[in-house]
């Protein structure tokens, strides 16, 4: 029996440059650009590439809630769109002290381009923060592998 829905776990390499209270900061940043007028949740995430690029973005809210983008998937989709594929770790914060983990959508979108080791940090307003890994998360994601016989 293959366990096909398991990624293989990878060493990572981090980028020097960046410091996680760094990463939190750039988070921040992105949070301030938040469109949530209705649920009044501002998201921000700070997806740091292997070659040390940052991909900020922030939560996108809709009056159709479904059409609503996260955070998480606004920074990926920028990231992918200017060619980027490989990341090391991403932070989220929210303007409360609460810790949110991604979606169950952020999660399995973000498995599409990172090993199951990948390093999510959760951050509050007043930046304190915890390490997490996906498989934390999202321990058996959907891949194609897991339904094709």
């Amino acid at each position: 029996m293959s366990i096909a829905f398991i990624k293989p776990i990878r060493r990572l390499v981090l980028s020097p440059q960046w410091t996680v209270p760094q990463l939190i900061q750039q988070a921040i940043k992105a949070r301030q650009q938040s469109y949530s007028p209705y649920s009044q949740f501002a998201v921000g995430a700070a997806l740091l590439s292997t070659s040390g690029k940052i991909y900020r973005g922030c939560n996108i809210e809709n009056s159709s809630y479904g059409l609503t983008i996260c955070a998480e998937r606004v920074a990926i989709g920028k990231a992918v769109s200017e060619g980027d594929r490989q990341f090391s770790q991403i932070v989220i914060t929210t303007q409360r002290e609460l810790l949110v983990p991604p979606c169950g959508a952020c999660l399995q979108v973000l498995n599409e381009f990172v090993p199951h080791d990948f390093e999510i940090i959760l951050a509050s307003s007043t930046s304190h923060f915890e390490h997490y890994f996906l498989h934390d998360f999202l321990p058996r994601p959907f891949s194609f592998d897991s339904h094709v016989k």
